[in-house]
């Protein structure tokens, strides 16, 4: 049986820059949506199941970084937001409220595919195998399936990101991490000078993981060095039962903002 091409949904208002990535998406083999704005976003997403969003923060009415946090709250879709502008903030913002990475216009397509594949290697066809499960503090962290499941029993969703630095932390604890290591640990991108990003990354690991994010347990800072993770791990192997996707979940939730944004 084939290969089902992933699904790509383009969110930009620019209909000529729209159609321009559509095409060069759809000539590399993906299968490409498009929406011109947050109602036709959902009303896609309530219609499709989407691997990959690629969403500009300048849009008209609810901007990027609102379509983002909503989007976050009620899938793990790997999202690569797209903006004309070049303030650190809004970088910053995006990576806090979950978004996996950030593209500057103008910007080489082809950096834009390097990216997107990258993406779609972690959160789209990840395989459901035997592999090793490391536990922690009553948390249990499936390092080949990307699960992360609480101490409650719930299972916490986990941006490329956030599973990447876990993963560092997991397997090197108790050893001082520096910013500058883990950002090698975390992705290949070429990094500028006094970059926020693992200070962001870390941030929202504590609000996911630690009992209070002020008083960190689990991942703890090293005053002048960098982080720490605190906890004492076991390494397990189990088989892995695979799990329903969460893409009917996104489809019946996107049909909910869709209707909203209808009325």
């Amino acid at each position: 049986m084939p290969t089902r091409p992933f699904h790509v949904l383009i969110v930009e208002d620019d209909e000529v820059s729209r159609a321009k990535l559509s095409g060069y998406l759809e000539a590399a083999g993906y299968r490409v949506s498009e929406a011109a704005d947050g109602r036709g976003m959902w009303k896609v997403m309530a219609d499709d199941s989407v691997d990959l969003l690629l969403l500009d923060i300048n849009l008209p009415g609810e901007d990027g970084l609102d379509l983002t946090r909503q989007v976050r709250g009620q899938s793990d879709v790997g999202i690569i937001l797209v903006t004309g502008r070049t303030d650190d903030v809004d970088r910053i913002v995006g990576l806090e409220i979950g978004a996996d990475d950030y593209l500057t216009k103008p910007f080489n397509p082809r950096e834009l595919l390097a990216r997107g594949k990258n993406l779609l290697r972690r959160t789209a066809g990840a395989p459901r195998e035997d592999g090793p499960v490391k536990t922690f503090a009553g948390w249990s962290f499936d390092t080949r399936t990307r699960r992360l499941i609480s101490p409650e029993g719930e299972k916490v969703p986990l941006t490329r990101a956030e599973f990447e630095l876990l993963v560092a932390f997991v397997e090197r604890a108790g050893v001082v991490l520096s910013r500058d290591r883990l950002l090698n640990c975390v992705t290949h991108r070429a990094w500028e000078p006094y970059d926020r990003t693992i200070d962001v990354l870390v941030r929202r690991l504590r609000q996911k993981m630690e009992q209070d994010p002020k008083l960190p347990e689990l991942i703890v800072t090293a005053h002048g060095e960098g982080y720490v993770f605190a906890a004492e791990v076991e390494v397990e192997v189990q088989r892995s039962r695979p799990s329903r996707s969460s893409r009917d979940q996104v489809s019946r939730s996107s049909s909910k903002e869709a209707s909203k944004s209808s009325r």
